[in-house]
């Protein structure tokens, strides 16, 4: 027998190894979102006042469906805004009326920017922005606000606001605390 031929479980077990590292590859690959040849989409601009929350790679929805991702988050020093840039699928329309919003997954998930698309005007291109946005609501702001009362919920809280004197109040309703 030769040094250099091999035997058919040799070349077999061979084989496998290199099926093995074939599927490890395709696998990081898909799940890790890598592209070789780049974005065949388009990319959209958006001003927004705030991004709070929004990170680079969070979905881009349109109707609940992800069309995109969050391709960058940049600041706009002559404007003092936030711009954030979107890679979206090529079959993707939107139009020159759309709105770009900023939106929560969730109570306390993670960000992600919904597209209403519009539906007159003109066709949206590549390089083109989204004129019409709606930041994201800071839950711990509102919930701040409305704990420590600078938010109007539309009731007095003593009758001295209200206008209305102890006297003035319904049946039922007894202001003295001493009772």
């Amino acid at each position: 027998m030769n040094k250099n031929s091999y035997t058919l479980h040799e070349i077999i077990a061979g084989l496998f190894v290199l099926a093995g590292i074939a599927v490890i590859a395709i696998m990081t690959v898909r799940l890790g979102d890598v592209s070789f040849w780049g974005n065949d989409g388009i990319f959209l601009t958006a001003r927004f006042s705030t991004v709070s929350g929004l990170r680079v790679g969070n979905p881009v929805e349109m109707h609940g469906i992800e069309v995109g991702k969050v391709e960058s988050l940049e600041i706009d020093q002559k404007l003092q805004m936030a711009v954030a840039t979107f890679a979206l699928g090529r079959d993707i329309e939107i139009y020159s009326d759309a709105i770009a919003s900023i939106k929560t997954a969730g109570l306390i998930g993670d960000k992600f920017v919904n597209i209403d698309p519009g539906g007159s005007g003109d066709l949206l291109k590549n390089s083109d922005t989204i004129i019409n946005t709606e930041s994201p609501v800071d839950l711990g702001e509102l919930i701040g606000k409305y704990a420590f009362g600078s938010v109007d919920s539309g009731t007095a809280s003593s009758p001295s606001e209200s206008g209305h004197s102890s006297d003035e109040l319904p049946d039922g309703f007894n202001l003295n605390l001493d009772e």
